[in-house]
């Protein structure tokens, strides 16, 4: 055995396929439309008749769903590469840093999204003791920046998954 190995069982073959990618790129974006069906679901029931209450999804509510998802956009456009680019001869300037550093805003933006979105239930449908047919529409939001952040994680995972051969053309 290797002793330039870090765990003693190598890694499966199957893990760094190409169908093992485009499976996780699939999922990543059932998880991200199964957030938002939560969301947008709840939004629509909270208007209907059959509410029984006067409390609606307002844009307050909308809030956290967009930090979310601009957080989700910001973290899944910085190359895994790019995280230590200052080690390689073609990148110079300090790549790694400022890769680093978007990367921490995006991770912001997501726990920002997904801490707005349990504030914003606990104060406005929690506190005020609602109901839970009214409930709902705060515990949706919590589901659905929860899975929004699940699925930049698998996202992230998926496309940074190193394939010998696969190759990735750019202009």
């Amino acid at each position: 055995m290797s002793s330039h190995r870090l765990f003693r069982f190598p890694k499966p073959q199957w893990v760094n396929s190409a169908n093992t990618r485009t499976a996780g790129v699939y999922t990543a974006g059932a998880v991200f439309s199964l957030g938002f069906f939560f969301f947008i679901d709840a939004a629509t029931f909270s208007k209907s008749s059959r509410n029984g209450s006067d409390v609606h999804v307002k844009f307050v509510d909308w809030i956290p769903g967009i930090c979310s998802a601009l957080g989700m956009l910001v973290i899944n456009s910085i190359e895994k590469g790019r995280l230590n680019a200052d080690s390689y001869s073609y990148s110079g300037n300090g790549v790694a840093w400022k890769a680093r550093l978007v990367l921490f805003l995006g991770f912001a933006l997501m726990a920002g999204g997904l801490a707005g979105s349990v504030t914003v239930m606990v104060l406005k449908y929690v506190v005020p003791e609602y109901p839970f047919p009214t409930l709902w529409f705060g515990v949706a939001n919590v589901v659905a920046n929860s899975l929004i952040m699940l699925s930049s994680v698998v996202l992230w995972i998926s496309q940074n998954m190193e394939d010998d051969y696969t190759y990735n053309l750019a202009l």
